[in-house]
């Protein structure tokens, strides 16, 4: 068998920025110009690399992008006083509180301070909630991107069999239901699965998104799936690695995500482009 295809989200991503640094101009010119709000509470050196680089993309295609950085120490009603005021000023188009956050503080419990119309990354739960509703809202930009990526690849998902690894509201709930709606047969496996290989050894395509390296290897693959690997974990040499043993997995699927280059880019740019439709 020959090796996995390599699904790249670089040119998917580069289409994406392009797309949205076009709109973000135009919206400029027409004097409103697109914003977006990052609140931080945590001293996390790889969460600070990651809100840089969301600034770096941000600026590139002509969006401004505030980080307000509350402190490691910041309260839970600090973080959802501020999360209220970037609600409600006209000025900001979209918010995001980045993770992890300062003990007694939650994501669950804090998002919902952030206006659904702002709720770029689709924190807020009544986001969640019109997303299985099938009514407009942002999705979480990484489960979004999931779907985007096999859409781009051409992968076709109505009738086919898919096996998400995780549930957590920011990949596995969501990324299930954007697949559901394009008609595959989702099944959602986690922590609590009993033989996880065979349900996914089942599937025609693979969702990685437990946060836990290396936790698919080929066992988990039937030969010439599609496997999605949405994980980001570091390493101590400062590199990034997936859900997935690409070295294991490689010779057995069809098509396989790298690490980093693959989830991670579309991510991004999607998470822009919903700064600007939030702006439009």
């Amino acid at each position: 068998m020959s090796p996995a295809l390599a699904l790249s989200g670089r040119e998917l991503a580069a289409a994406l920025r392009e797309e949205t640094t076009a709109r973000a101009a135009a919206l400029t010119e027409a004097g409103r110009p697109p914003r977006l709000a990052v609140v931080v509470a945590t001293a996390d050196e790889s969460s600070a690399w990651y809100v840089r680089s969301i600034a770096r993309a941000a600026a590139k295609s002509g969006i401004a992008c505030d980080i307000h950085d509350l402190g490691p120490d910041a309260s839970a009603a600090a973080l959802r006083a501020e999360l209220a005021r970037l609600s409600e000023d006209e000025a900001v188009h979209g918010v995001i509180l980045q993770t992890p956050l300062p003990a007694g503080a939650a994501l669950e419990d804090l998002a919902s301070a952030i206006a659904p119309g702002k709720d770029v990354d689709g924190a807020n739960p009544v986001s969640l909630g019109r997303l299985a509703a099938r009514l407009p809202a942002f999705a979480p930009a990484t489960a979004e991107a999931v779907v985007a990526l096999l859409e781009h690849h051409g992968i076709e998902l109505t009738g086919r069999h898919v096996a998400v690894v995780g549930r957590s509201t920011v990949v596995g709930k969501p990324a299930a239901l954007l697949l559901l709606d394009r008609n595959a047969t989702v099944t959602v496996c986690h922590s609590r699965t009993p033989d996880l290989p065979a349900v996914t050894a089942g599937a025609d395509v693979v969702v990685a998104a437990a946060g836990r390296p290396g936790l698919i290897t080929a066992a988990h693959v039937r030969p010439g799936a599609v496997v999605i690997d949405v994980g980001t974990n570091p390493t101590p040499e400062g590199g990034l690695v997936g859900d997935v043993d690409a070295a294991s997995v490689t010779p057995q699927a069809g098509a396989l995500t790298p690490v980093p280059g693959g989830v991670g880019p579309v991510t991004t740019a999607l998470l822009l482009r919903h700064v600007v439709q939030a702006a439009e």
